[in-house]
């Protein structure tokens, strides 16, 4: 934690650094809810806790607060009021779409589901773009030549 950076009242320091060192982990162009930032600072079921380090955050220590949405993408601010405002133009700045007042954590959210990420079919490339199966070794094939065909 930097110093001059108070804790907020009566929370350890080190559920704080844990907590400001993943919001500012958040990469551009990704959103986190209160309660993911809280679980991956090691501090699950303690989305409050993010709110409070936010709002207790010293102006002079830079965080990407926009980042942090409610659980159901939702952004924290009223809707209209200047810091609504301000933070859908951060994050569209980002390529973050709102829309409703509400962000896609399926399209946006950062590391939501692993399985997700890994077995989705869409994040694979289309089976054109895959390189051509290894071709069976034929006695007598020109493009062949000089290799050993495989038992079987």
């Amino acid at each position: 934690m930097m110093s001059g950076s108070p804790a907020p009242a009566s929370e350890p320091e080190c559920a704080v650094a844990a907590i400001r060192r993943v919001i500012g982990a958040i990469p551009r162009g990704r959103v986190a809810s209160y309660g993911r930032i809280a679980a991956r600072a090691g501090w699950p079921r303690r989305a409050r806790l993010v709110g409070r380090v936010l709002a207790e955050t010293p102006e002079g220590l830079a965080l990407p607060w926009f980042r942090v949405l409610r659980a159901d993408g939702r952004l924290a601010f009223p809707p209209g009021s200047g810091a609504f405002r301000e933070q859908v133009r951060l994050l569209a700045a980002e390529g973050v779409l709102v829309c409703g007042g509400r962000v896609d954590l399926a399209r946006h959210g950062w590391g939501a589901d692993l399985d997700e990420t890994l077995w989705n079919p869409a994040h694979f490339a289309p089976s054109a773009a895959l390189p051509d199966r290894p071709r069976k070794l034929r006695r007598g094939d020109p493009a062949t030549a000089g290799k050993r065909p495989r038992n079987g």
